[in-house]
């Protein structure tokens, strides 16, 4: 029969892969079948040839093409950088460089009674060095798709205890007064809190507000961890003041924030209910 493979007809050479399975079949033969495929493909997968994401975006996209389709490059280079993202990428080594600075800190900060220039200014090196990184983890890893869930918990857990082991040594040693203290870190456990408790409605987004609060925090704190005379210990003193003042109507708004959240959540939950039994 002209122009039938032998595969179509069922001769020998199909059943026993002969040299008309395996050369090129002519122009008007029939494709294989599905099942075919799908059992290719699984082999493939199976043996670690073909990654997962290709195999699904594929069978998504075209639906039963035979296994000899390449999916493009771009999606090949995109499903290894999903394969390869893990916990080990900058913007986590930089946040367990803060956690790792904590102790260091409280070291510089006490030695020799608290008191002595040469280790406070050491001391505040490695807490600039913990503020610095803290701008730039969370950048990197918004904009490099580096987002892991180690990063979201140790991301706050390390800027609350670099400030908080600044705030409470300071205190410890008489240079800041302890309430100071107390409004600082009752704020930032009370909004971190407060974050988890309407997290179920949404997330609260960062504000300007809330970033200028962490700016003047962290210049605030870092002259008082120097040992400044004169108008420099005058001027770190307004300072402050200005970061108190930022902390306090920041939280205010971000209890506002959240009531006005979890309200909206409540509203269109017993929307979807009530659209739902109708």
């Amino acid at each position: 029969m002209t122009g039938v493979p032998a595969s179509a007809a069922g001769g020998p050479s199909a059943a026993k892969g002969g040299p008309a399975a395996v050369s090129g079949a002519p122009s008007g033969a029939a494709p294989s079948a599905p099942s075919d495929a799908v059992s290719g493909t699984a082999a493939a997968v199976h043996a670690g040839a073909v990654p997962v994401v290709e195999v699904v975006s594929a069978a998504a996209s075209e639906d039963g093409v035979d296994s000899g389709t390449k999916p493009a490059r771009g999606k090949k280079i995109a499903a290894a950088a999903v394969n390869q993202a893990s916990v080990w990428n900058i913007a986590n080594l930089l946040t367990m460089l803060r956690l790792v600075l904590v102790p260091g800190f409280v070291a510089l900060m006490l030695a020799d009674g608290g008191y002595d220039p040469a280790w406070r200014s050491f001391a505040w090196a490695a807490f600039a060095v913990a503020m610095i990184t803290d701008l730039f983890d969370g950048h990197l890893a918004r904009t490099y798709n580096l987002v892991t869930d180690f990063g979201k918990i140790a991301d706050p857990i390390a800027d609350k205890a670099i400030m908080g082991a600044a705030l409470i040594c300071l205190s410890g040693l008489g240079d800041l007064p302890w309430w100071v203290t107390i409004v600082i870190l009752g704020r930032e456990l009370g909004i971190t809190l407060l974050r988890f408790l309407v997290i179920r409605y949404g997330v609260i987004p960062a504000s300007r507000g809330g970033k200028l609060k962490t700016l003047s925090q962290g210049i605030a704190v870092g002259m008082y961890i120097l040992a400044l005379t004169g108008w420099l210990a005058t001027a770190r003193f307004w300072v402050m003041a200005v970061a108190v003042v930022l902390t306090v109507v920041t939280g205010l708004d971000y209890v506002r924030q959240a009531i006005v959240l979890r309200r909206q959540g409540i509203a269109e939950r017993q929307a979807a209910l009530e659209e739902t039994e109708a």
